[in-house]
């Protein structure tokens, strides 16, 4: 019963939020779309004819805000290259490249590298979260692996004067998460947008400017 009022309760926020309002008016596919543009105007990091990976890219809101941002709108091309890549399905974005499978496996880094051309990328983009047991260790260790990954994915891909940003989780293993950061990116900003609902522990983390690049 309990869990049936929390379902309500969970579903009657969710459609009297704001953001979820916009999302809809707009033609976005999630009200997540509107961290990524608030962290963007604040810091510019979406630029016309950049290389741009978005890991974790369903239901691709945040793919759709960059191909919007670099002109891929009404048949007009994207001023730039756009790849989303997730293990789950996802509509067709205009001006995405779109590579379902993990990214860790071979044959789905040969599909990117054949996208890529050669060519580093300027801005890695992560809103991945694991699905969440409710055993907290558990659920810290899983958070921190997915940060792992973006990192890895980052110093493998980036240039050496770009860009990674990644959903993370102010919880136990927040300072170790940090810590690895700062170890790999010259500047890591912390940030939390107006769209992140204010009881959730979930914030971003900015890191620009590699250290050591294995691009």
């Amino acid at each position: 019963m309990s869990k049936n009022k929390f379902n309500k309760s969970w579903m009657r926020n969710h459609l009297d939020d704001p953001f979820v309002k916009l999302a809809q008016k707009e033609g976005y596919r999630a009200r997540a779309v509107y961290k990524l543009s608030e962290i963007d105007e604040n810091a510019k990091l979406v630029r016309p004819g950049q290389v741009i990976v978005d890991l974790g890219c369903a239901p691709g809101s945040w793919s759709q805000y960059i191909a919007r941002k670099l002109g891929g709108q009404g048949g007009h091309p994207v001023n730039g290259t756009i790849v989303g890549l997730d293990i789950l399905p996802m509509e067709p974005v205009e001006g995405v490249h779109f590579l379902q499978g993990d990214f860790r496996e071979e044959s789905v880094l040969h599909e990117l590298e054949a996208l890529l051309e050669g060519r580093q990328v300027d801005l890695v983009l992560s809103d991945m979260a694991p699905n969440l047991s409710g055993i907290a260790s558990a659920d810290a260790a899983r958070v921190e692996y997915l940060m792992d990954l973006a990192l890895e994915f980052a110093q493998a891909h980036l240039k050496p004067s770009g860009s990674l940003l990644v959903k993370c989780f102010n919880g136990s293993t927040y300072n170790e998460i940090l810590k690895k950061f700062r170890e790999t990116f010259v500047t890591v900003t912390p940030v939390k947008p107006k769209a992140s609902r204010n009881y959730s522990s979930e914030m971003f983390l900015l890191g620009r400017q590699l250290r050591h690049s294995c691009a």
